[in-house]
């Protein structure tokens, strides 16, 4: 990004609870002393008034911040709205240009005056700052990854349980946490507990659960498992008010993971971006959606400007005009289970069928690439 066309430069170090502003000439002069203000709608308002002070319309004025997680979306959002020329940087190319000018020592105040002068540099390359679209999938993402990794940990603590208080259960429920399994072990959570309840009232609340699809032969095949189980009969009660508590959580995160699922497939249902993800038949709408809320914008990534800049020459051996690496981006693929999901050369196909050629790897390299 030039520099060159803005009264003022503005470098702003922002924290949880405070942000520093540095205020810059284009000759790199100190207009002001650094300011710290609070994190806060109170700071934004008294930066906004500290900067209209200095006669500069707000166009004219270039600033620029580090992604600091969610620390400073609403300091960006606030001078967006303002009418401020922002520039989001990436840690990676502020850290490597204070450790080049020797300024290691890492204060709020030399961070502050480190990002101005790298917009004055003319290095600073602006990052990508996703809209509501993609910020919402990647929220929505997020989420299901979360509520995903915690249904799968309950899961395999239920098998574990229920592996000691009743191992039979699974020939006649092959998966214990489907809804009517569920249901039925955190009310009888262990062989001695359906043994005691008996024939007839299993056969009742497998008709309550299984809405009519399960019934007295699957109560009868139960009890009589339960009758000769291999259990083992080691603290069984508080194995079994454990095996009730892990069915008790599992059911919100699974209830809560559908619901989910549907809020994901009307985003993409309504979303005209995602067109070109969508068009292999290999990727189904879950990897759809883990791309698209990792990607982000994918027209940035231009398949006939896919040289040397992430992975080398293209499929031609020649290498072609760089591209700018995609960092951010880039690093949530990596983390994303789309990447795990993909291998090898259906990978490399698909990805360059869609004009993702720059995130493949060089020739020779894995796939996916490392953290």
């Amino acid at each position: 990004m030039d520099a060159c066309g803005f009264a003022q430069v503005v470098g702003l170090e922002v924290g949880s609870q405070s942000l520093l502003s540095t205020v810059l000439q284009p000759d790199k002069r100190p207009v002001k002393k650094p300011t710290e203000l609070t994190n806060r709608q109170t700071g934004f308002g008294q930066l906004h008034a500290a900067l209209s002070q200095l006669g500069v319309p707000a166009q004219r004025i270039l600033m620029g911040l580090e992604a600091t997680s969610r620390y400073s979306e609403p300091l960006y959002q606030f001078l967006a709205a303002q009418g401020y020329t922002l520039c989001l940087l990436h840690p990676r190319q502020t850290h490597p240009f204070a450790e080049q000018r020797g300024l290691r020592a890492k204060t709020d105040q030399m961070s502050a005056t480190t990002i101005a002068r790298l917009l004055l540099s003319g290095e600073a390359r602006p990052g990508y700052v996703p809209d509501e679209l993609i910020t919402t999938a990647r929220e929505m993402e997020r989420l299901h990854s979360q509520l995903a990794d915690e249904s799968a940990r309950s899961q395999n603590q239920i098998q574990a349980r229920l592996f000691v208080l009743f191992p039979e259960f699974v020939q006649v429920f092959a998966d214990p946490c489907r809804p009517t399994a569920l249901a039925l072990l955190s009310r009888y959570p262990s062989a001695k507990a359906i043994t005691a309840a008996g024939v007839e009232v299993i056969t009742a609340t497998l008709r309550e659960l299984a809405r009519g699809r399960s019934g007295r032969p699957t109560a009868q095949q139960l009890v009589a498992l339960a009758s000769h189980s291999a259990a083992s009969g080691l603290a069984s009660e508080a194995r079994a008010l454990s095996l009730q508590i892990l069915c008790d959580q599992l059911q919100h995160p699974l209830a809560n993971l559908a619901r989910l699922e549907q809020e994901l497939d009307q985003l993409l249902d309504r979303d005209t971006g995602a067109s070109g993800l969508k068009s292999p038949p290999e990727f189904g709408r879950k990897t759809v959606a883990v791309l698209r809320a990792a990607l982000g914008d994918v027209s940035r990534y231009e398949p006939r400007r896919s040289g040397r800049s992430v992975c080398g020459p293209g499929p031609g051996g020649q290498a072609e005009r760089p591209v700018e690496r995609p960092g951010q981006a880039l690093q949530t693929w990596q983390r994303a289970s789309a990447a795990r999901a993909l291998s090898g050369g259906l990978a490399l196909d698909l990805l360059a069928g869609v004009g993702l050629r720059c995130l493949l790897p060089a020739p020779g390299r894995p796939w996916p690439p490392s953290p």
